[in-house]
């Protein structure tokens, strides 16, 4: 089970935020202030650092600092602080993501479950799926040991839909997991236009259109 540290001093939106985190199958250690928040550090192993900025004895962004120093943690800040300077304080001292307040508890849960994607995917050397495979460390993708020269968009959709095999992703996610988590704008037909170019690229056999419903990679998928 992974470990969520949540330092948010608003007791009640830390309540409900935690409550949603523990459905989706989180450990939660919530903290109201930087105090507690240390002593949690250094108690338990967090992969996940959710924190405020403005918070009560100390700065959000100074208590992450020290973090960094000595944790490669996924850190996000939940703020209301939505200025261009904060955002780039934030990315400086070494944050995965930024959310500014008020959000939407959906995509704070996908950007949630896209970081734990990645701590899943450390060590990881790559998936495969018939004569298709890619490769973590290169980030590059073969059919049949050739590279098949994706973009980078089209890549993280193969990947997604390959580590995701046998299950039906809606266009909605794909568009969280993929674009939105950058703050891209994207309009209604940017899916279906992926997912044609990967079609073309890696064979049209692969990846099945569920009418109204979303796409699916059908066949077995081995990760290395």
């Amino acid at each position: 089970m992974k470990t969520i540290l949540l330092l948010e001093d608003d007791r009640h939106l830390n309540q409900g935020i935690a409550l949603k985190l523990r459905k989706e199958g989180y450990e939660v250690l919530p903290a109201l202030c930087v105090k507690e928040a240390k002593e949690l550090c250094r108690a338990h192993s967090i992969d996940l650092i959710i924190s405020d900025i403005m918070l009560g004895d100390e700065s959000g962004l100074d208590f992450c600092a020290q973090v960094r120093k000595s944790s490669d943690v996924y850190i996000i800040f939940l703020t209301a602080m939505d200025q261009e300077i904060d955002m780039i304080s934030a990315y400086d001292i070494g944050a995965d993501d930024y959310i500014t307040k008020p959000f939407s508890l959906m995509i704070l849960l996908s950007k949630v479950h896209a970081c734990m994607r990645r701590i899943d995917g450390k060590g990881k050397k790559g998936i495969s799926s018939g004569n298709i495979s890619v490769s973590y460390s290169e980030m590059k993708a073969y059919k049949d040991g050739v590279d098949l020269f994706l973009s980078k968009k089209e890549l993280q959709l193969l990947v997604y839909l390959m580590e995701n095999a046998g299950q039906v992703l809606s266009k909605e996610q794909v568009l969280e997991h993929i674009w939105d988590v950058d703050g891209q704008f994207v309009d209604d037909n940017t899916v279906p236009v992926y997912i044609s170019r990967l079609r073309t690229k890696i064979g049209g056999d692969r990846i099945l259109t569920v009418r109204g419903i979303g796409y699916i990679w059908i066949n077995e998928c081995i990760k290395e």
